[in-house]
Protein backbone atom coordinates (compact mmCIF):
# COMPACT_ATOMS: atom_id res chain seq x y z
CA UNK A 1 0.00 0.00 0.00
CA UNK A 2 1.51 3.31 -0.87
CA UNK A 3 2.28 6.41 1.38
CA UNK A 4 -0.78 8.31 0.27
CA UNK A 5 -3.25 5.40 1.01
CA UNK A 6 -1.46 4.74 4.31
CA UNK A 7 -1.83 8.46 5.39
CA UNK A 8 -5.44 8.41 4.00
CA UNK A 9 -6.78 5.02 5.93
CA UNK A 10 -4.85 7.06 8.98
CA UNK A 11 -7.46 10.06 8.33
CA UNK A 12 -10.41 7.69 7.89
CA UNK A 13 -9.81 5.84 11.25
CA UNK A 14 -9.42 8.95 13.66
CA UNK A 15 -11.19 8.78 16.50
CA UNK A 16 -14.26 11.55 17.00
CA UNK A 17 -15.93 13.21 19.54
CA UNK A 18 -18.74 11.62 20.61
CA UNK A 19 -21.03 14.87 19.99
CA UNK A 20 -20.81 18.64 19.58
CA UNK A 21 -20.98 19.88 22.88
CA UNK A 22 -17.82 17.55 24.17
CA UNK A 23 -15.93 18.98 21.35
CA UNK A 24 -17.04 22.56 22.24
CA UNK A 25 -16.37 22.05 26.18
CA UNK A 26 -13.21 20.87 25.07
CA UNK A 27 -12.30 24.16 22.85
CA UNK A 28 -13.24 26.10 25.42
CA UNK A 29 -11.58 24.84 28.23
CA UNK A 30 -8.44 24.50 26.54
CA UNK A 31 -8.77 27.87 25.76
CA UNK A 32 -9.75 29.11 28.89
CA UNK A 33 -7.39 28.75 31.79
CA UNK A 34 -4.59 30.82 33.40
CA UNK A 35 -4.78 33.33 30.59
CA UNK A 36 -8.02 34.16 31.27
CA UNK A 37 -8.28 34.45 35.24
CA UNK A 38 -4.78 35.15 36.05
CA UNK A 39 -2.59 36.24 32.99
CA UNK A 40 -5.84 39.00 31.72
CA UNK A 41 -6.77 40.15 34.99
CA UNK A 42 -2.53 41.01 35.77
CA UNK A 43 -2.49 42.71 32.68
CA UNK A 44 -5.50 44.42 33.16
CA UNK A 45 -4.27 45.92 36.65
CA UNK A 46 -0.61 46.72 34.84
CA UNK A 47 -1.97 49.00 32.52
CA UNK A 48 -5.04 50.48 35.13
CA UNK A 49 -7.83 48.47 33.89
CA UNK A 50 -10.26 49.25 31.23
CA UNK A 51 -7.68 51.28 29.48
CA UNK A 52 -6.09 47.33 28.10
CA UNK A 53 -9.55 46.57 27.30
CA UNK A 54 -9.23 48.60 24.36
CA UNK A 55 -6.72 47.14 22.71
CA UNK A 56 -7.34 43.89 23.65
CA UNK A 57 -10.79 43.92 21.83
CA UNK A 58 -9.31 45.12 18.85
CA UNK A 59 -6.64 42.25 18.83
CA UNK A 60 -9.20 39.68 19.65
CA UNK A 61 -10.92 41.21 15.82
CA UNK A 62 -8.35 41.60 13.89
CA UNK A 63 -5.82 39.33 15.05
CA UNK A 64 -8.25 36.26 17.75
CA UNK A 65 -11.24 35.34 15.87
CA UNK A 66 -9.35 35.11 12.38
CA UNK A 67 -6.69 33.19 13.85
CA UNK A 68 -8.78 30.80 15.67
CA UNK A 69 -10.97 30.10 12.93
CA UNK A 70 -8.34 29.38 10.71
CA UNK A 71 -7.25 26.89 13.19
CA UNK A 72 -10.25 25.25 13.78
CA UNK A 73 -11.06 24.74 9.89
CA UNK A 74 -7.47 23.94 8.80
CA UNK A 75 -7.18 21.27 12.04
CA UNK A 76 -11.25 20.01 10.16
CA UNK A 77 -10.50 19.62 6.82
CA UNK A 78 -6.93 18.17 6.98
CA UNK A 79 -7.78 15.97 9.88
CA UNK A 80 -4.37 15.95 11.60
CA UNK A 81 -2.28 17.28 14.19
CA UNK A 82 -0.09 20.65 14.29
CA UNK A 83 2.80 18.73 13.00
CA UNK A 84 0.81 16.82 10.49
CA UNK A 85 -1.03 19.90 9.22
CA UNK A 86 1.95 22.16 8.63
CA UNK A 87 4.19 19.20 6.90
CA UNK A 88 0.88 18.33 4.47
CA UNK A 89 0.52 22.32 3.49
CA UNK A 90 4.26 22.06 2.51
CA UNK A 91 7.69 19.57 4.29
CA UNK A 92 9.41 22.84 4.30
CA UNK A 93 6.54 23.86 7.49
CA UNK A 94 7.25 21.02 9.07
CA UNK A 95 9.23 23.06 11.45
CA UNK A 96 6.11 25.03 12.96
CA UNK A 97 4.57 22.52 14.26
CA UNK A 98 7.71 21.53 16.40
CA UNK A 99 7.68 25.03 17.55
CA UNK A 100 4.14 25.30 18.50
CA UNK A 101 5.22 21.51 20.46
CA UNK A 102 8.13 23.46 21.91
CA UNK A 103 6.39 26.23 23.31
CA UNK A 104 3.43 24.62 24.59
CA UNK A 105 5.85 22.16 26.58
CA UNK A 106 7.39 25.41 28.22
CA UNK A 107 4.83 27.59 28.93
CA UNK A 108 3.05 24.09 30.58
CA UNK A 109 5.80 24.27 32.80
CA UNK A 110 5.19 27.56 34.47
CA UNK A 111 1.36 27.04 34.18
CA UNK A 112 1.47 23.66 36.13
CA UNK A 113 3.79 25.88 38.65
CA UNK A 114 0.91 28.14 39.13
CA UNK A 115 -1.86 24.88 39.53
CA UNK A 116 0.87 24.23 42.20
CA UNK A 117 0.55 27.12 43.98
CA UNK A 118 -3.05 26.88 43.80
CA UNK A 119 -3.06 23.20 45.48
CA UNK A 120 -1.19 24.45 48.12
CA UNK A 121 -3.47 27.06 49.18
CA UNK A 122 -6.13 24.90 48.67
CA UNK A 123 -4.90 22.80 51.33
CA UNK A 124 -4.44 25.66 53.81
CA UNK A 125 -7.93 26.62 53.27
CA UNK A 126 -9.19 23.93 55.49
CA UNK A 127 -7.63 25.70 58.44
CA UNK A 128 -8.97 28.15 60.63
CA UNK A 129 -7.78 30.54 61.05
CA UNK A 130 -6.91 30.57 57.81
CA UNK A 131 -2.72 31.18 58.30
CA UNK A 132 -2.69 34.25 55.68
CA UNK A 133 -4.99 35.91 58.01
CA UNK A 134 -2.84 37.31 60.83
CA UNK A 135 0.81 37.71 61.21
CA UNK A 136 2.93 35.45 63.32
CA UNK A 137 4.38 37.01 66.26
CA UNK A 138 8.04 37.44 66.70
CA UNK A 139 10.84 35.46 68.92
CA UNK A 140 10.25 37.17 72.02
CA UNK A 141 6.38 37.46 72.06
CA UNK A 142 6.15 41.09 72.16
CA UNK A 143 4.46 41.50 68.77
CA UNK A 144 4.54 40.49 65.32
CA UNK A 145 7.38 40.08 62.71
CA UNK A 146 8.46 43.35 61.50
CA UNK A 147 8.41 42.34 58.02
CA UNK A 148 4.81 41.00 57.93
CA UNK A 149 3.74 44.08 60.32
CA UNK A 150 5.44 46.37 57.56
CA UNK A 151 3.87 44.45 54.50
CA UNK A 152 0.76 42.86 55.63
CA UNK A 153 -0.28 38.69 56.63
CA UNK A 154 -1.21 37.85 53.03
CA UNK A 155 2.13 39.12 51.04
CA UNK A 156 4.30 37.61 54.05
CA UNK A 157 1.98 34.00 53.48
CA UNK A 158 3.01 34.31 49.97
CA UNK A 159 6.69 35.64 49.89
CA UNK A 160 7.73 34.12 53.15
CA UNK A 161 5.64 31.01 53.87
CA UNK A 162 5.40 29.92 50.35
CA UNK A 163 8.12 30.76 48.18
CA UNK A 164 10.53 31.62 50.64
CA UNK A 165 11.85 33.82 48.65
CA UNK A 166 15.19 34.96 47.94
CA UNK A 167 16.33 38.38 47.78
CA UNK A 168 17.49 38.38 44.33
CA UNK A 169 18.00 35.86 41.14
CA UNK A 170 21.41 35.52 41.87
CA UNK A 171 20.40 33.54 45.13
CA UNK A 172 18.95 30.46 44.11
CA UNK A 173 17.69 28.94 47.79
CA UNK A 174 17.14 25.18 48.07
CA UNK A 175 14.02 23.56 46.97
CA UNK A 176 11.26 23.75 49.24
CA UNK A 177 9.74 19.91 49.55
CA UNK A 178 6.16 21.63 50.01
CA UNK A 179 6.21 23.09 46.79
CA UNK A 180 7.94 20.03 44.89
CA UNK A 181 4.86 17.86 46.49
CA UNK A 182 2.56 20.18 45.59
CA UNK A 183 4.26 20.27 42.08
CA UNK A 184 4.57 16.75 41.60
CA UNK A 185 0.68 16.23 42.83
CA UNK A 186 -0.27 18.91 39.47
CA UNK A 187 1.39 16.74 37.08
CA UNK A 188 0.11 13.54 38.56
CA UNK A 189 -3.37 15.81 37.64
CA UNK A 190 -1.96 15.99 34.28
CA UNK A 191 -0.95 12.13 33.97
CA UNK A 192 -4.46 10.63 35.03
CA UNK A 193 -6.25 13.33 32.52
CA UNK A 194 -4.29 12.07 29.70
CA UNK A 195 -3.16 8.44 29.57
CA UNK A 196 -6.25 7.39 27.71
CA UNK A 197 -6.05 10.85 25.36
CA UNK A 198 -9.23 12.10 23.83
CA UNK A 199 -11.56 9.62 25.50
CA UNK A 200 -10.30 10.63 28.62
CA UNK A 201 -10.31 14.36 27.69
CA UNK A 202 -13.70 13.78 26.19
CA UNK A 203 -15.06 12.26 29.11
CA UNK A 204 -13.57 14.64 31.67
CA UNK A 205 -13.81 18.22 29.79
CA UNK A 206 -17.84 18.27 31.13
CA UNK A 207 -16.30 18.61 34.75
CA UNK A 208 -13.18 20.50 34.14
CA UNK A 209 -14.80 23.15 31.74
CA UNK A 210 -17.92 23.68 33.68
CA UNK A 211 -16.27 23.91 37.24
CA UNK A 212 -14.31 26.74 36.90
CA UNK A 213 -17.56 29.25 36.27
CA UNK A 214 -19.10 27.74 39.31
CA UNK A 215 -16.08 28.72 41.10
CA UNK A 216 -16.16 32.47 39.45
CA UNK A 217 -19.26 32.69 40.45
CA UNK A 218 -19.14 31.85 44.06
CA UNK A 219 -15.64 34.17 44.46
CA UNK A 220 -18.43 36.78 42.30
CA UNK A 221 -20.88 36.95 45.05
CA UNK A 222 -18.31 36.51 48.07
CA UNK A 223 -15.94 39.42 46.16
CA UNK A 224 -18.42 42.07 45.60
CA UNK A 225 -19.97 41.81 49.67
CA UNK A 226 -16.38 42.86 50.68
CA UNK A 227 -15.78 47.01 51.96
CA UNK A 228 -13.80 48.54 49.28
CA UNK A 229 -14.63 45.83 46.72
CA UNK A 230 -16.69 49.05 44.76
CA UNK A 231 -13.43 50.83 44.22
CA UNK A 232 -11.45 48.36 42.84
CA UNK A 233 -14.69 47.80 39.99
CA UNK A 234 -14.20 51.76 39.75
CA UNK A 235 -10.27 51.36 38.76
CA UNK A 236 -10.94 48.51 35.91
CA UNK A 237 -13.84 50.41 34.54
CA UNK A 238 -12.57 53.63 34.56
CA UNK A 239 -10.33 54.54 31.26
CA UNK A 240 -6.91 56.35 31.56
CA UNK A 241 -7.01 57.84 28.01
CA UNK A 242 -3.23 58.50 28.46
CA UNK A 243 -2.16 55.21 28.74
CA UNK A 244 -2.80 54.15 25.26
CA UNK A 245 -0.29 56.30 24.25
CA UNK A 246 2.00 53.55 25.58
CA UNK A 247 3.07 51.28 22.62
CA UNK A 248 3.15 48.31 25.38
CA UNK A 249 -0.41 48.48 26.40
CA UNK A 250 -0.90 47.48 22.37
CA UNK A 251 1.95 44.72 22.22
CA UNK A 252 0.64 43.12 25.43
CA UNK A 253 -2.88 42.97 24.17
CA UNK A 254 -1.51 41.41 20.97
CA UNK A 255 0.37 38.82 22.61
CA UNK A 256 -2.03 38.58 25.48
CA UNK A 257 -4.81 37.10 22.70
CA UNK A 258 -3.15 34.26 21.79
CA UNK A 259 -2.88 33.21 25.91
CA UNK A 260 -6.83 33.90 26.42
CA UNK A 261 -7.70 31.77 23.17
CA UNK A 262 -4.34 29.24 23.30
CA UNK A 263 -3.65 30.26 19.85
CA UNK A 264 -0.31 28.92 17.93
CA UNK A 265 -0.37 26.21 20.41
CA UNK A 266 -1.19 23.35 18.18
CA UNK A 267 -4.08 22.06 20.49
CA UNK A 268 -7.46 23.64 18.90
CA UNK A 269 -5.83 22.18 15.66
CA UNK A 270 -5.38 18.72 17.32
CA UNK A 271 -8.94 18.65 18.86
CA UNK A 272 -10.95 20.16 15.43
CA UNK A 273 -8.82 17.18 13.45
CA UNK A 274 -11.66 14.85 15.56
CA UNK A 275 -14.28 16.67 14.23
CA UNK A 276 -16.34 15.22 10.45
CA UNK A 277 -15.48 17.15 8.28
CA UNK A 278 -18.78 18.80 7.48
CA UNK A 279 -19.30 21.22 10.28
CA UNK A 280 -19.47 24.75 10.93
CA UNK A 281 -16.02 25.58 11.85
CA UNK A 282 -17.11 29.40 11.33
CA UNK A 283 -19.55 28.85 13.85
CA UNK A 284 -17.43 27.29 16.17
CA UNK A 285 -14.63 29.74 16.32
CA UNK A 286 -17.20 32.67 17.34
CA UNK A 287 -18.73 30.68 20.15
CA UNK A 288 -15.37 29.74 21.44
CA UNK A 289 -14.19 32.87 20.80
CA UNK A 290 -16.51 35.28 22.39
CA UNK A 291 -17.24 32.49 25.57
CA UNK A 292 -13.52 33.32 26.00
CA UNK A 293 -13.76 36.89 26.14
CA UNK A 294 -16.67 37.07 28.29
CA UNK A 295 -14.80 34.59 30.73
CA UNK A 296 -11.58 37.14 31.14
CA UNK A 297 -13.77 39.87 31.36
CA UNK A 298 -16.10 37.62 33.88
CA UNK A 299 -12.99 36.83 36.41
CA UNK A 300 -11.39 40.27 36.61
CA UNK A 301 -15.09 42.00 37.74
CA UNK A 302 -14.51 39.35 41.38
CA UNK A 303 -10.12 39.61 41.21
CA UNK A 304 -10.30 43.31 40.97
CA UNK A 305 -13.34 43.77 43.62
CA UNK A 306 -10.70 41.50 46.08
CA UNK A 307 -8.00 43.77 45.14
CA UNK A 308 -10.03 47.32 46.01
CA UNK A 309 -10.64 45.33 49.49
CA UNK A 310 -6.70 44.60 50.07
CA UNK A 311 -5.68 48.81 48.57
CA UNK A 312 -8.56 49.64 51.58
CA UNK A 313 -7.63 47.11 53.83
CA UNK A 314 -3.31 47.75 53.24
CA UNK A 315 -4.22 51.51 53.08
CA UNK A 316 -5.88 51.58 56.20
CA UNK A 317 -3.18 49.72 57.86
CA UNK A 318 -0.65 52.20 56.61
CA UNK A 319 -2.54 55.02 57.99
CA UNK A 320 -2.63 52.81 61.19
CA UNK A 321 0.66 52.82 61.57
CA UNK A 322 1.19 56.53 60.94
CA UNK A 323 -1.51 57.37 63.66
CA UNK A 324 0.11 55.27 66.09
CA UNK A 325 3.47 56.91 65.29
CA UNK A 326 1.95 60.75 64.95
CA UNK A 327 -0.23 59.92 68.29
CA UNK A 328 3.27 58.94 70.72
CA UNK A 329 5.72 61.56 68.66
CA UNK A 330 2.97 64.75 69.61
CA UNK A 331 1.74 63.16 72.57
CA UNK A 332 -2.18 63.35 71.22
CA UNK A 333 -4.41 61.42 73.29
CA UNK A 334 -5.19 58.20 72.09
CA UNK A 335 -8.24 57.85 69.77
CA UNK A 336 -8.11 61.67 68.91
CA UNK A 337 -6.69 60.55 65.38
CA UNK A 338 -8.60 58.38 63.48
CA UNK A 339 -9.00 57.05 60.15
CA UNK A 340 -11.62 59.66 59.26
CA UNK A 341 -10.03 62.55 60.27
CA UNK A 342 -6.00 61.26 59.59
CA UNK A 343 -6.49 63.91 56.48
CA UNK A 344 -6.78 66.56 58.57
CA UNK A 345 -4.41 66.15 61.42
CA UNK A 346 -1.63 65.52 59.02
CA UNK A 347 -2.21 68.95 57.43
CA UNK A 348 -2.41 70.50 60.62
CA UNK A 349 0.82 69.14 61.99
CA UNK A 350 2.40 69.53 58.59
CA UNK A 351 1.67 73.21 59.22
CA UNK A 352 2.47 73.45 62.60
CA UNK A 353 5.93 71.43 63.00
CA UNK A 354 6.78 70.15 59.56
CA UNK A 355 10.12 69.07 60.27
CA UNK A 356 9.09 67.16 62.92
CA UNK A 357 6.74 65.34 60.89
CA UNK A 358 9.07 64.91 58.41
CA UNK A 359 11.70 62.95 60.68
CA UNK A 360 9.03 60.53 61.93
CA UNK A 361 9.46 58.99 57.77
CA UNK A 362 5.76 58.29 57.69
CA UNK A 363 4.42 55.84 55.22
CA UNK A 364 2.86 57.03 51.90
CA UNK A 365 -0.82 55.85 52.34
CA UNK A 366 -2.08 56.26 49.05
CA UNK A 367 -5.07 54.14 47.81
CA UNK A 368 -4.68 54.47 44.04
CA UNK A 369 -0.87 53.15 44.74
CA UNK A 370 -2.01 50.18 46.71
CA UNK A 371 -4.25 49.51 43.86
CA UNK A 372 -1.95 49.49 40.99
CA UNK A 373 0.76 47.30 43.11
CA UNK A 374 1.22 44.08 41.82
CA UNK A 375 -1.10 41.73 43.31
CA UNK A 376 -1.56 38.02 44.44
CA UNK A 377 -4.50 35.95 43.60
CA UNK A 378 -5.19 32.33 44.00
CA UNK A 379 -7.88 30.72 42.32
CA UNK A 380 -9.49 27.19 42.05
CA UNK A 381 -9.84 25.66 38.66
CA UNK A 382 -9.50 22.26 37.82
CA UNK A 383 -1.85 8.07 23.86
CA UNK A 384 0.54 6.00 25.60
CA UNK A 385 0.72 5.60 28.95
CA UNK A 386 4.47 5.48 29.23
CA UNK A 387 5.48 8.25 26.68
CA UNK A 388 2.44 10.30 28.73
CA UNK A 389 4.03 9.22 32.15
CA UNK A 390 7.77 9.80 30.73
CA UNK A 391 6.72 13.99 29.52
CA UNK A 392 4.94 14.24 32.90
CA UNK A 393 7.91 13.24 34.56
CA UNK A 394 10.38 15.29 32.58
CA UNK A 395 8.45 18.26 32.63
CA UNK A 396 8.37 17.53 36.09
CA UNK A 397 12.01 17.22 36.90
CA UNK A 398 12.61 20.85 34.28
CA UNK A 399 9.96 22.41 36.76
CA UNK A 400 11.71 21.77 39.94
CA UNK A 401 13.73 25.28 38.96
CA UNK A 402 10.33 26.86 39.90
CA UNK A 403 10.49 25.46 43.46
CA UNK A 404 13.33 26.91 44.59
CA UNK A 405 13.95 30.22 46.39
CA UNK A 406 14.62 32.11 43.86
CA UNK A 407 11.63 30.40 41.99
CA UNK A 408 9.57 32.87 41.40
CA UNK A 409 11.86 35.15 39.73
CA UNK A 410 12.18 32.38 36.82
CA UNK A 411 9.06 31.80 36.34
CA UNK A 412 8.20 35.85 35.48
CA UNK A 413 11.24 35.23 33.14
CA UNK A 414 9.29 32.26 31.34
CA UNK A 415 6.06 33.95 31.71
CA UNK A 416 7.93 37.60 30.04
CA UNK A 417 9.81 35.78 27.38
CA UNK A 418 8.11 31.69 26.58
CA UNK A 419 5.09 33.05 25.31
CA UNK A 420 5.04 36.42 23.41
CA UNK A 421 7.37 36.94 20.91
CA UNK A 422 7.37 33.15 19.92
CA UNK A 423 3.62 32.63 19.87
CA UNK A 424 3.52 35.94 17.60
CA UNK A 425 6.17 34.12 15.22
CA UNK A 426 4.32 31.02 14.77
CA UNK A 427 1.15 32.72 14.03
CA UNK A 428 2.66 34.75 11.37
CA UNK A 429 3.90 31.74 9.55
CA UNK A 430 0.73 30.00 10.80
CA UNK A 431 -1.31 32.66 8.24
CA UNK A 432 1.44 33.16 5.99
CA UNK A 433 1.32 29.01 5.19
CA UNK A 434 -2.87 28.80 4.54
CA UNK A 435 -3.00 32.18 2.67
CA UNK A 436 -0.67 31.90 0.20
CA UNK A 437 1.12 28.48 0.52
CA UNK A 438 -1.92 26.46 0.42
CA UNK A 439 -3.59 29.24 -1.60
CA UNK A 440 -6.39 31.30 0.08
CA UNK A 441 -8.94 30.59 -2.18
CA UNK A 442 -8.24 26.58 -1.98
CA UNK A 443 -9.16 27.54 1.52
CA UNK A 444 -12.18 29.08 0.70
CA UNK A 445 -13.25 26.17 -1.24
CA UNK A 446 -12.55 24.42 1.51
CA UNK A 447 -15.03 26.07 4.48
CA UNK A 448 -17.56 26.23 1.50
CA UNK A 449 -17.37 22.23 0.87
CA UNK A 450 -17.18 22.11 5.33
CA UNK A 451 -19.93 24.88 6.38
CA UNK A 452 -21.72 25.54 3.33
CA UNK A 453 -20.82 29.05 2.38
CA UNK A 454 -18.04 30.60 1.35
CA UNK A 455 -16.05 33.47 4.10
CA UNK A 456 -17.09 36.46 4.09
CA UNK A 457 -15.22 39.67 3.56
CA UNK A 458 -13.93 40.29 6.81
CA UNK A 459 -12.70 36.81 6.63
CA UNK A 460 -11.06 37.26 3.84
CA UNK A 461 -9.31 40.72 4.59
CA UNK A 462 -8.04 39.40 8.14
CA UNK A 463 -6.23 36.29 6.45
CA UNK A 464 -4.80 37.85 3.24
CA UNK A 465 -3.69 41.32 4.70
CA UNK A 466 -4.99 42.90 8.30
CA UNK A 467 -3.92 40.24 10.79
CA UNK A 468 -0.37 38.92 9.22
CA UNK A 469 0.24 42.77 9.01
CA UNK A 470 -0.73 43.28 12.51
CA UNK A 471 1.55 40.63 13.31
CA UNK A 472 4.70 41.38 11.60
CA UNK A 473 4.36 45.49 12.67
CA UNK A 474 3.73 44.11 16.62
CA UNK A 475 6.55 41.91 16.08
CA UNK A 476 9.01 44.46 15.16
CA UNK A 477 7.81 47.02 17.22
CA UNK A 478 8.02 44.40 20.26
CA UNK A 479 11.52 43.78 19.44
CA UNK A 480 12.59 47.39 19.34
CA UNK A 481 11.45 47.97 22.71
CA UNK A 482 12.77 45.27 24.35
CA UNK A 483 15.98 45.72 22.30
CA UNK A 484 16.09 49.39 23.72
CA UNK A 485 16.26 48.80 27.56
CA UNK A 486 17.93 46.42 29.90
CA UNK A 487 15.11 43.98 31.39
CA UNK A 488 14.69 44.59 35.59
CA UNK A 489 12.32 42.45 37.59
CA UNK A 490 10.84 43.29 41.01
CA UNK A 491 12.82 41.81 43.95
CA UNK A 492 10.93 40.71 47.38
CA UNK A 493 13.68 42.08 50.02
CA UNK A 494 13.22 42.97 53.44
CA UNK A 495 16.52 44.74 53.37
CA UNK A 496 15.18 46.99 50.64
CA UNK A 497 15.11 50.92 51.99
CA UNK A 498 11.70 51.32 50.62
CA UNK A 499 10.08 48.15 51.35
CA UNK A 500 7.62 46.49 51.46
CA UNK A 501 7.61 48.22 47.87
CA UNK A 502 9.78 46.10 45.09
CA UNK A 503 13.27 46.64 45.06
CA UNK A 504 13.63 46.84 40.89
CA UNK A 505 17.09 45.30 39.83
CA UNK A 506 18.34 44.40 36.86
CA UNK A 507 18.99 41.10 35.43
CA UNK A 508 22.08 39.63 35.50
CA UNK A 509 24.25 39.10 32.28
CA UNK A 510 23.87 35.51 32.28
CA UNK A 511 20.00 35.62 33.13
CA UNK A 512 19.82 37.89 30.49
CA UNK A 513 21.28 35.59 28.08
CA UNK A 514 18.68 32.71 29.32
CA UNK A 515 16.42 35.21 28.46
CA UNK A 516 17.14 35.78 25.06
CA UNK A 517 17.87 31.69 24.08
CA UNK A 518 14.16 31.44 25.49
CA UNK A 519 12.91 34.22 23.16
CA UNK A 520 14.66 32.06 20.29
CA UNK A 521 15.45 28.90 20.55
CA UNK A 522 11.40 27.13 20.19
CA UNK A 523 11.54 28.77 16.84
CA UNK A 524 15.03 27.74 15.40
CA UNK A 525 12.94 24.48 14.49
CA UNK A 526 11.16 26.54 11.69
CA UNK A 527 13.95 27.13 9.29
CA UNK A 528 16.27 23.96 10.51
CA UNK A 529 13.62 22.30 9.68
CA UNK A 530 12.99 23.84 6.05
CA UNK A 531 16.89 23.81 5.50
CA UNK A 532 17.26 20.02 5.93
CA UNK A 533 14.39 19.46 4.05
CA UNK A 534 15.75 22.06 1.05
CA UNK A 535 19.05 19.85 1.46
CA UNK A 536 17.00 16.85 1.30
CA UNK A 537 15.30 18.01 -2.40
CA UNK A 538 18.77 18.72 -3.63
CA UNK A 539 20.25 15.62 -2.80
CA UNK A 540 17.08 13.96 -4.91
CA UNK A 541 17.66 16.04 -7.37
CA UNK A 542 21.49 15.53 -8.19
CA UNK A 543 20.19 11.42 -7.43
CA UNK A 544 17.46 12.26 -10.54
CA UNK A 545 19.87 13.54 -12.53
CA UNK A 546 22.12 10.55 -12.21
CA UNK A 547 19.02 8.31 -12.90
CA UNK A 548 19.00 6.95 -9.23
CA UNK A 549 16.11 6.69 -7.65
CA UNK A 550 14.87 9.59 -5.93
CA UNK A 551 13.22 8.13 -3.23
CA UNK A 552 15.87 6.10 -1.36
CA UNK A 553 15.24 8.63 1.62
CA UNK A 554 12.70 8.70 3.27
CA UNK A 555 12.90 12.35 4.22
CA UNK A 556 12.76 13.21 0.98
CA UNK A 557 8.98 12.43 0.10
CA UNK A 558 6.81 15.13 -0.64
CA UNK A 559 9.48 17.63 -1.92
CA UNK A 560 8.90 19.86 -4.43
Amino acid sequence: MDAESDEQKEITQRPKWDNKIQYLLTCIGFAVGLGNVWRFPYLCQTYGGEEFLIPYVIALVFEGLPLLHMELAIGQRLRMGSVGVWSSISPYLGGLGVASMLVSFLIGLFYNMILAWILWYFFHSFQSPLPWRDCPVNLNHTGYLTECEKSSAVNYFWYHETLNITPNIDTSGSLQWWLVLCLASAWCIVYICFIRGIETIGKAIYATATFPYLVLTIFLIRALTLPGANDGLIYLFTPNWETLKNPKVWLDAATQIFFSLSLAFGGLIAFSSYNPQKNNCERDALIVGCVNSFTSIYASIPIFAILGFKANENNNNCQNWNILTLTNAFNIGVGNITLENYGEWLNYLNKTDPSEVESLNLKACNLQTFLEEVFIVTCLMMSDILLTGLICLISFAVALIFTLGSGNYWLEIFNSYVGSVLLLIIAFFEIIAVAYVYGINRFNDDIEWMTGRRPNIYWQATWRFISPFMLLVVFVVYVVIEAEKQPTYNAWNPDYVHFPLADVLHYPEWVFAICVLLSILPVVSIPLVAFYKFMCFLKNYTMNRHNQNPYANECCHGEL
